[in-house]
């Protein structure tokens, strides 16, 4: 298996058609994995394309041709593009996650162990996430202002606040900041990810009982 593959523990799949479907929250975390594997291609020199799954059929799906005969640079540019387009992500949020991987992946073999770190970090972010905003999600759509308020609130707490009622929550924020310290990711960049997730997590539709 690869090593890119599971970045949020779930490869992406291609639908019957063979395109990639982009809206939902399935589809965001898709474009976030294949910024990354494009990230890693680009600084890395990796020319492998088996090695960078989301990333092939992303280019294959969208007919990328690849620029200056090395993987990475356009299939991160056209992603980016995509991404900024659909989600509003900021320059700011790209910017972060390339010095932290130009920081942290020195070489091939850095990567396994960054991906290791960030899954636990997004799981261990989204699962406090989830139970210090639950009613939050109820919130109707039309107040975004609030809750992008509500959830950069949620994180400061995540990285400052000492003392919980819950002790398992007081230990996991514990490692978020200690994943934050290790990956370099600022409260502004956690605040903009974590909203986009909530946000598109409000749309999904709710599972059949």
């Amino acid at each position: 298996m690869s090593i890119f593959s599971k970045l949020f523990g779930k490869k992406q799949e291609e639908n019957a058609e063979g395109s990639v479907r982009v809206g939902g929250m399935e589809d965001f975390m898709t474009l976030i994995r294949v910024y990354y594997q494009a990230v890693m291609a680009s600084q890395l020199g990796i020319s492998n394309i088996n090695l960078l799954p989301d990333m092939a059929v992303f280019k294959r799906t969208l007919k990328v041709p690849t620029q200056n005969n090395k993987l990475g640079i356009a299939e991160k540019s056209r992603c980016r593009k995509m991404l900024m387009d659909i989600y509003g992500l900021s320059e700011g949020f790209f910017k972060e996650i390339d010095a932290s991987v130009k920081k942290h992946c020195r070489t091939v073999n850095d990567v396994k162990n960054y991906f290791f770190m960030f899954q636990g970090f997004s799981q261990d972010l989204m699962m406090v996430v989830g139970n210090l905003m639950q009613w939050k999600f109820r919130m109707p759509g039309f107040m975004k202002k609030m809750l992008r308020s509500m959830t950069d609130k949620t994180i400061h707490d995540i990285l400052t606040k000492t003392t919980w009622k819950d002790d398992s929550i007081r230990k996991t924020c514990a490692n978020i900041r200690q994943y934050q310290h290790a990956l370099s990711y600022s409260e502004a960049w956690m605040s903009e990810y974590v909203y986009n997730i909530v946000a598109l997590a409000k749309k999904e539709p709710k599972p059949k009982a």
